[in-house]
């Protein structure tokens, strides 16, 4: 079991690592909000990850999968969430006194609830996250195991890993803004965050199961 958890943790980590909406949206809230956003953002993903695996765990992700109507409701509002937010992202820094150069002031709008309700509209609005999860997880409970407390065990490790990650890129994330400090850099980085979000929507809307 040990080394079968082990196996488990690196790939976990692995997927943590590969960019996705969550990490654009972790990232754009750093920007915008700073670390308490990003701590918010954090909390509300690994939520809704731990939602999706023990869904995944309990087989019905197999009814998410099944049927086309609820896959793509929740495809396409998951592309029109990081759309938007990618728009906004763009677009904001446009905005007159839209974070001046020099004061590095954070938009009330990104800090606590509003980041912690988009992290985790973002993961929920996410369909593919249910369908990975059922195909991920059982790869890794050993033969003979009993099959739901193991599938359950690999759900709070998978999100401890995945919580270990997104916690080490905002602790670089402000230790690069630290050291690039002034407006124009924190500008310019959102608004690729933004560009980012807005590809990540649209590629959403236009693959299929």
């Amino acid at each position: 079991m040990t080394s079968t958890l082990l196996a488990f943790c690196g790939a976990a980590l692995v997927l943590a690592v590969i960019p996705g909406p969550s990490t654009a949206v972790i990232v754009r809230q750093a920007l915008r909000g700073g670390r308490r956003a990003a701590l918010a953002a954090i909390a509300a993903n690994e939520l809704g990850l731990l939602f999706w695996a023990l869904v995944a765990a309990l087989g019905a992700s197999a009814l998410v999968e099944a049927s086309a109507v609820a896959y793509d409701v929740l495809r396409i509002a998951g592309a029109v969430v990081l759309i938007a937010l990618g728009a906004q992202s763009i677009l904001g820094r446009r905005r007159p006194g839209g974070g001046d150069a020099g004061s590095g002031a954070r938009e009330p709008a990104a800090d606590g609830w509003s980041a912690f309700r988009i992290g985790l509209l973002t993961i929920l609005a996410n369909p593919k996250a249910a369908v990975f999860a059922a195909s991920f997880l059982p790869q890794f409970v050993p033969a003979g195991a009993p099959t739901l407390p193991a599938l359950l065990l690999l759900s709070l490790v998978w999100v401890a890993v995945d919580t270990a990650w997104y916690l080490a890129l905002v602790l670089l994330l402000g230790r690069l803004q630290a050291a690039m400090s002034g407006g124009r850099v924190r500008r310019t980085l959102e608004a690729v965050s933004g560009v980012v979000l807005v590809a990540l929507g649209v590629r959403m809307v236009l693959e299929r199961p």
